[in-house]
């Protein structure tokens, strides 16, 4: 289904078949795991893998699938985008996994690859947590933009963390998004997914952000560590 607010995104449930969609989840590496990389900040908790040496042979063969020119070209149909391209180093992507208390701040991604000098266009993210339950939190959050603060401004969407579930969405129409809230899932349950970016030629209009900016959660909005952070990972 399509939607465009408060920018153009898309949900497909069901976006494999449902044994294909739980052999990817139990090819995911242990939680514990030293090939993950950690983020643990006020801003983000969260461990990541986007190194292709590390997937199992179903994960590799389904991010090469999704890095196709056949998969691309099924894109540019949904969306319109003709000049779309891969990023087959998948700066960002790959395994992502959240445990008890991960959380992911409402954010901007980073407006140009700082490799390739292209736009983020679009994100593709499939959940894989077989029998998530939305009260856990985790859930993905569109914001709408307030132009005056560049800041999120108001929460227009929530979409469940649904087993199966894809969620392509534009990332550069000022798309704030994120789940600010710490998952409270019981302990060895985690919020799995994979995600791949998709990029397209520099327009003219560019803001020049090479960094993902985030927005303070409510409790952090008077925090000057936090609001300093926030600015220092801004501008790396």
């Amino acid at each position: 289904m399509e939607f465009d607010v408060p920018f153009k995104y898309f949900v497909f449930d069901n976006f494999l078949k449902e044994s294909e969609a739980e052999e990817l989840s139990n090819e995911f590496a242990p939680f514990d795991s030293k090939e993950w990389f950690s983020y643990e900040n006020p801003l983000e908790i969260k461990k990541t893998i986007h190194n292709w040496y590390s997937f199992p042979p179903l994960t590799y063969k389904f991010l090469s699938h999704l890095n196709s020119e056949i998969f691309i070209d099924g894109i540019k149909d949904l969306t319109g985008t003709q000049n779309l391209y891969c990023d087959q180093g998948l700066h960002g992507g790959g395994w992502h996994i959240h445990g008890r208390g991960g959380k992911l701040n409402i954010h901007l991604d980073y407006e140009i690859h700082p490799k390739l000098n292209l736009l983020r266009k679009y994100n593709l993210i499939i959940y894989l947590s077989k029998d998530w339950d939305p009260k856990w939190g985790g859930n993905l959050e569109f914001w709408s933009h307030d132009e005056e603060n560049n800041s999120p401004k108001e929460k227009k969407v929530t979409v469940e963390c649904k087993f199966n579930r894809a969620v392509l969405f534009d990332a550069s129409q000022n798309s704030w998004h994120g789940f600010s809230d710490p998952i409270d899932c019981p302990e060895g349950m985690y919020r799995k997914s994979i995600a791949t970016y998709y990029l397209t030629d520099l327009p003219n209009n560019i803001q020049n952000r090479k960094r993902a900016l985030y927005s303070p959660a409510e409790n952090q909005k008077n925090d000057k560590e936090i609001l300093e952070l926030i600015t220092k990972r801004s501008s790396m």
